[in-house]
């Protein structure tokens, strides 16, 4: 049986930028650590793009830690759209 000073096993991911903006999700702390980069694969306009994101500020919400991630768009897949496609 674990209590509330216990080792927190996940934590919050809050994309503040790029294609995933505004979403969240839940990952494992590994070794109670939060990841400095991951990567997300989303579809945008159709296509798979694995997307980079750099983890920044943390902070406590609720007794949760939520940890800001910012999208590193040098190694993520372009997201570009073609203006003819769009308005068909």
């Amino acid at each position: 049986m674990t209590d509330s000073n216990s080792t927190e096993v996940e934590y919050l991911v809050e994309y503040v930028d790029g294609p995933l903006a505004g979403t969240t999700e839940r990952r494992a702390l590994i070794d109670g650590e939060v990841d400095e980069r991951i990567a997300s694969i989303a579809a945008v306009r159709g296509l798979e793009s694995i997307f980079w994101y750099v983890a920044g500020d943390e902070r406590v919400v609720d007794d949760e830690k939520v940890v800001e991630y910012r999208f590193d768009a040098g190694d993520s897949d372009p997201v570009q759209s073609d203006p003819d496609e769009e308005s068909l």
